[in-house]
């Protein structure tokens, strides 16, 4: 199955200086991927020709004359740059030319752009943003990470059934586990959307395994953990500020004196591995579940090797049809209702 991606090559902090190896590089790793690099065609060909690479059948350039920037207000970006690099790799997408797109740009922006461009599934109200996050079995993924601050108890199922969908595709998953995020296991606990979110829960025909605390995601008690934007985002950002904290502690006790720094060197290989398993890199690429069609979000500040791994998500969730799970899964619970 042949698979093409738009990558929206300025976006991120770094623009093509990342995006474009990360292109050429995955494009080893995968024979059945091309990409199409969007952005300023002499920026991107002078890339290319610092790497001595030039176009193939499976790397082409396609011409955007516009950058949104990471400070963009998501509103101008949508009205007043209509021919950027974002908003063409996501009309790629629309008009069937590429089968996913991958952004490292202004979130608020990929969000408002897609959402316009592409328009939602049937029966989804609002995208969501899905991604992973370690645990101590391999990693769970989380949703909403932010798209949504306010979201009533329908909205909170959507974002269920998505999730589920979502890794019982890449994952190969039948039932996937679902965990409603809340600050107690009990069912009297959380406020009113969270309890009503539970019910409906019960009553739909997904594996809900109840609610979920902070801790539950570390653990890996769920395959999928549901929440709010607001939750989402904090829990999100509390962890990465968490691990960079435990990093620098690390640092500093080893560099104290001669002696910690003999003890570092015996520790190296436990570091290292350390280091490996918690390496947010591995995890880069969130999904903007919900939409007509495959979008993945980079982190901004991601690296070449960071920067594959989103591409990787973009094609897993290609080539296992998750938006056609989520249609039918949609259809499902539609038909539970009535």
């Amino acid at each position: 199955m042949d698979i093409t991606v738009a990558i929206d090559a300025m976006g991120g902090d770094h623009g093509p200086h990342v995006t474009v190896p990360a292109a050429l590089a995955y494009l080893k790793r995968d024979a059945e991927v091309n990409i199409v690099l969007v952005g300023l065609a002499e920026v991107i060909e002078a890339e290319l020709r610092s790497l001595k690479v030039s176009v193939t059948s499976r790397l082409r350039i396609h011409h955007a004359s516009e950058v949104v920037t990471m400070d963009d207000p998501p509103a101008l970006s949508l009205r007043n740059k209509k021919d950027s690099s974002m908003r063409v790799a996501i009309n790629l997408v629309k008009t069937g030319e590429a089968n996913a797109c991958v952004s490292a740009g202004n979130t608020g922006a990929l969000m408002a752009i897609s959402r316009f461009v592409l328009k939602m599934l049937p029966g989804i109200e609002r995208p969501a943003i899905a991604g992973m996050m370690p645990t101590l079995n391999g990693h769970t993924h989380v949703l909403d990470l932010g798209a949504n601050v306010d979201c009533t108890a329908n909205h909170l199922l959507q974002f269920a059934v998505m999730g589920a969908m979502l890794v019982s595709a890449v994952e190969h998953k039948e039932a996937p586990t679902v965990g409603l995020l809340n600050i107690g296991e009990e069912d009297i606990k959380g406020n009113e959307v969270v309890k009503q979110t539970a019910e409906l829960l019960r009553q739909s025909h997904l594996n809900f395994h109840g609610n979920v605390e902070g801790n539950d995601i570390y653990k890996g008690t769920t395959d999928v953990v549901v929440c709010d934007g607001f939750v989402g985002n904090v829990a999100l950002k509390a962890s990465e500020g968490l691990v960079q904290m435990l990093a620098t502690f690390l640092r500093q006790e080893f560099k104290r004196n001669i002696l910690t720094h003999l003890a570092g060197l015996i520790a190296y290989p436990v570091l290292s591995a350390f280091k490996k398993r918690l390496d947010h890199r591995r995890y880069n690429g969130a999904s903007l579940l919900g939409l007509r069609g495959v979008v993945v979000k980079s982190h901004g500040s991601a690296d070449s090797f960071a920067f594959q791994f989103a591409i990787e998500r973009a094609v897993e969730e290609v080539r296992n049809g998750v938006l056609r799970r989520i249609n039918e899964q949609m259809a499902m619970l539609n038909e539970e209702k009535a």
